[in-house]
This record gives C-alpha cells, structure tokens and sequence, in this order.
C-alpha cells in the first residue's frame, strides 16, 4: 500500500514541477491533457520519467493516452509492467 501512495506521490511531483503547478491541483483523477496540464512535449517528458525513475520500458504500442491521462491511469500502467 505504502509502494501505491509512494508511486501516486512521485508522479504528482513529477507533474507539478514540469508543469509548474500547484502539487494540490493535481488530483489521482486529473484529466492532465484535457486540462491543459500537459501538453505533447509533456507527454514525451512523462514516458521518459517513467521509464527511467521506475526502470520500465514503454512500447510503442503502449503509448496510449489512456495509460497516460491521470495519476491513476499511470498507477495502473506501472503496476501492470511491473508485474511482468
């Protein structure tokens, strides 16, 4: 449980420092590209990070929004690689 909220913790972080935001105003629900929090060079930003901070390869076919779109979203695409 505390991997969870360590992970959730990590992406938040991520994302408010590249985006230059409010860490509160990014919820495990947040829309980041919907919202404008991120834009395609932030997409490209967030796969590097991932792949490097949680030693995961991110396949082409992967790089879906839907993996993407929300801490959660993201959460769920590092635990399903991780189990592999």
């Amino acid at each position: 449980m505390n991997d969870i909220i360590e992970i959730k913790e990590q992406i938040k972080d991520f994302i408010a420092d590249t985006a230059m935001i409010d860490k509160k105003e990014i919820k495990d629900d947040s829309l980041i590209f919907d919202e404008g929090i991120f834009d395609s060079m932030g997409f490209l930003s967030l796969i590097n990070f991932i792949e490097k901070d949680f030693k995961i390869k991110a396949e082409d076919s992967e790089l879906l929004e839907e993996n993407f779109e929300s801490v959660n979203a993201m959460l769920n695409y590092i635990s399903k690689k991780r189990s592999n």
